[in-house]
């Protein structure tokens, strides 16, 4: 039996992980050039899971411990369903929701991340921080500012974006290992 020299073996181990990076940086492309129906669609995720975590609710309501606590988490199952479920029913109304949401939260991470500068600024690539946090107040303002026409791109968009960036950064990542593994091979 002879063993696999490091490049091969390199090359078997990578390839499933490479083919996953391509399909992120390709599902980021689709989100990027069709961003009102990958929105709807992450709408539409996000409501389900909004249901399920109104079922969850609903099961351990049994465990609460005292009546309180079981009829607090079993009304907050039910809450959660019915806005699920009317979220399932009107996707554009939850992207737009969802949307909105995504605003608030850059918002204030924006302006968390800009206070976080002060404290840290002395410090060597704090500048980056301060870079970040107004990055994301500015691209709040432009969600927020024009909501709800935003909603028709915004999400999907950033999602995109987030995925192409991600997959293409894997997939050249292990690309570069598996020629440096080759090399030494």
């Amino acid at each position: 039996m002879t063993a696999d020299a490091p490049g091969n073996q390199w090359r078997r181990v990578t390839t499933w992980a490479m083919v996953w990076a391509a399909l992120l940086a390709l599902a980021g492309l689709v989100a990027i050039v069709l961003p009102f129906e990958v929105g709807i669609s992450l709408a539409i995720v996000f409501s389900c899971l909004i249901v399920a975590a109104g079922i969850l609710h609903l099961i351990f309501a049994v465990v609460a411990g005292s009546f309180g606590g079981y009829l607090w988490r079993t009304l907050i199952g039910i809450l959660y369903i019915i806005g699920g479920i009317y979220f399932l029913m009107h996707p554009v109304r939850a992207l737009a929701a969802f949307t909105l949401v995504l605003g608030v939260i850059f918002m204030i991470e924006g302006i968390l991340q800009i206070i976080a500068f002060f404290g840290i600024r002395a410090l060597p690539g704090s500048g980056w921080m301060l870079f970040d946090g107004i990055v994301t107040v500015l691209l709040a303002l432009l969600i927020l500012a024009h909501w709800p026409s935003t909603s028709n791109w915004a999400l999907a968009t950033i999602v995109g974006i987030n995925l192409l960036i991600s997959g293409t950064t894997r997939f050249m990542y292990l690309l570069a290992h598996r020629r440096k593994a080759a090399n030494a091979a």
